[in-house]
Order: C-alpha cells, then sequence, then structure tokens
C-alpha cells in the first residue's frame, strides 16, 4: 500500500474495515484507481497515457485536491482511453468506472471533503447481454469421468471433489478454495461458504457431494499425518497448504482438455453457470430458490437463467397450429 497517496489508503482501509470487502476486491479497487490517477498525471502534463509512461510514474504524492479538479468529461476521455489503447470491454470498464465512483463517493458522501462528484451522473458502458456458456448433462458426466479415470492422479479424489461442487453447488471460485473442513456440518448436510462482501451463506449438499467430500477425506488426513502445515483448509495443495485459484484453475481447464471440451471457452465460473442452468432446466427449482443457492444479491443477475433454458421456446413452437404443415401437405390440397 507504499506506492498510494494517503487519501487512497484510506479509501481502502474503509472498504475493508467498514464495507467488509475482501482483500481481492480492495485490491482490484486500488489497481483501477492506479491507473485512473496515472492517466490524469500524464494527460494534464500533457503527455501520451501509454504503458512507457506509467511504468515508473510515482502517484504517492498526490493530494486529494489534486482529484478535485476532475471534470465529468475527463473520466469519459479515460473510459475511451480504456476502450481503445487498453481494448477493456464493457464488463471491464463498468469495473473501472463503478472504482472510481466509489473513490469520489466516499469523500464526497461520507467524509464530506470535496464538494463534486464528477462520476456522479456517468452512466456504466452498457453490456452486451449475452447468454452465460455451460456444459449440458452429458458434457458434465464426461468431465467427472475424466477425472475418475485418471488413475495416475495423486490428487484424483481432491479434484473429483472440486468439480463435483462446482457442478453441483454453483459455488464461486474464491468460495470453494475457502472452505474449512469447520465449515462442513458433521452429517455432510450442508456446508457454509463466504461470498462476495463477505457474507456467509449455507450451501446444502446432495449425495453426489457428500460421496465426494467423503471418499476425499482420507487423503486431506493423510497429507496431515504427514505434516502438512495447513490444518483449516478443506483442499490441501501438494505441499499441504491451502489450495490456490491457480491450481484450480489449471486443474478444471486440464480434465476440460482431457474431456475434449478445451475448445469451448470453458473455466471455473462456466461450471458456476452449469449447476444454476442445469438446476433451473430441471423445471423443480424456482428461481428465487436459485437466487439464494448462489449467492447472488438481486433476483435480476439470477434471472438470465430463465433465458437459457430453450425447452419452453421449443414447445411453444410447436403449439404453433402451422407447426406440422410441410410443402408435400400444401401441394397435395392444391391439386385437390
Amino acid at each position: 500500500m507504499d506506492e498510494f497517496p494517503d487519501c487512497m489508503r484510506e479509501f481502502a482501509n474503509y472498504k475493508r474495515a467498514i464495507q467488509g470487502c475482501s482483500a481481492k476486491t480492495v485490491e482490484e479497487y486500488m489497481t483501477d484507481l492506479r491507473t485512473f490517477a496515472r492517466y490524469l498525471v500524464v494527460t494534464e502534463a500533457g503527455g501520451e497515457p501509454t504503458e512507457e509512461a506509467f511504468e515508473n510514474l510515482s502517484i504517492v504524492d498526490l493530494p486529494l485536491e489534486f482529484f478535485a479538479k476532475v471534470k465529468p468529461s475527463t473520466i469519459t476521455e479515460y473510459l475511451s482511453w480504456a476502450m481503445d489503447a487498453r481494448y477493456n470491454n464493457e464488463a471491464t470498464r463498468s469495473r473501472k468506472l463503478s472504482s472510481v465512483k466509489s473513490f469520489y463517493k466516499y469523500f464526497c458522501n461520507k467524509m464530506h471533503r470535496l464538494e463534486n462528484n464528477p462520476a456522479a451522473d456517468i452512466e456504466a458502458p452498457k453490456k452486451k447481454k449475452a447468454l452465460p456458456k455451460h456444459l449440458t448433462v452429458d458434457e458434465s458426466v464426461s468431465l467427472l469421468e475424466a477425472v475418475a479415470t485418471d488413475s495416475g492422479s495423486a490428487n484424483r479424489k481432491r479434484d473429483f471433489c472440486i468439480i463435483t461442487l462446482f457442478l453441483n453447488c454453483g459455488m464461486r471460485l474464491s468460495e470453494l478454495v475457502g472452505i474449512n473442513v469447520s465449515d462442513i456440518d458433521r452429517e455432510f448436510r450442508s456446508l457454509r461458504v463466504t461470498g462476495k462482501g463477505n457474507k456467509e451463506r449455507i450451501i446444502y449438499l446432495n449425495e453426489a457431494c457428500q460421496n465426494a467430500i467423503r471418499d476425499y477425506l482420507p487423503q486431506r488426513l493423510l497429507q496431515l499425518e504427514r505434516g502438512a502445515p495447513e490444518k483449516r483448509a478443506l483442499f490441501l495443495s501438494r505441499l499441504g497448504k491451502r489450495i490456490s485459484n491457480k491450481t484450480v484453475q489449471w486443474t478444471v481447464k486440464k480434465y476440460l482438455s482431457e474431456a475434449g471440451l478445451d475448445n469451448r471457452g470453458f473455466s471455473t465460473h462456466k461450471l458456476r453457470h452449469t449447476a444454476a442452468t442445469l438446476m433451473y432446466q430441471s423445471g423443480d427449482v424456482d428461481i428465487r430458490v436459485l437466487k439464494d443457492i448462489l449467492g447472488h444479491e438481486q433476483l435480476t443477475t439470477t434471472q438470465i437463467y430463465t433465458h437459457v433454458s430453450d425447452k419452453g421456446m421449443e414447445a411453444a413452437m410447436n403449439k404453433n397450429p402451422l407447426h406440422n404443415v410441410k410443402l408435400t401437405d400444401v401441394a397435395d390440397k392444391g391439386e385437390d
């Protein structure tokens, strides 16, 4: 944090200590604000905001008053630069703008140390409404089979458990990595995860998840007996430490490849989409229940899964009274 000015460090402390943001979320805020500050410094001096100009540029001495001079037009120019020079998509530009908005809101509305918020009325870039990618049931089974048949892997039971939880529970990568053994109840009926904003929720475990965890725990116990330094985490690395995000991502990528699914853009997050989609497509899961399972703040976030299933649309098309009219049928009638 020494590389940031006092005002940014104060903002970071507020996000972490008061709002309960995770260290990763705070780091993303600070990265975005550092880029914004460097852009302001370089462009104010008449320079070009390039990687070379940013590389060794210190912002540590910037006072809060420096940010008070920023105009709304400057922020929109910054977002245009992020799109054209850095090829940031709508989601990335929205996140950058959100960081700037949050920074100004804190000093204007909370601390009252700035009079005007130049970001207040700037709208977020319109996002393209893309349907979430997901695996089919057969593809999901193929992925699990790829893990189950990997007899040469010492971590086969751990990896099978990880992918089973992704496909059945729809948890986020950070939530899975953060699971402790103490988060699982004694009967293996449920587990507690910590989601965005440090908010805890309970996820109930179906039979597949219960069996996968039970199969993996003896391997974990063996690691502990061999002196694994991490005692709390459910999933341990080869070195006996809490498994990292990168290791989980690499593991999922490996087995997607072995299942022949590596050319579809799937990832750990797509397995979360898969769980949500398959639950909704079953027809027995209410959208509000799905919202709670996924840990969404707003129902609108969950409603994207109502558009993924094509079964309802297919049924509607087949109810059209013209659905079975063929050329030959019409031609025969015309001849009569």
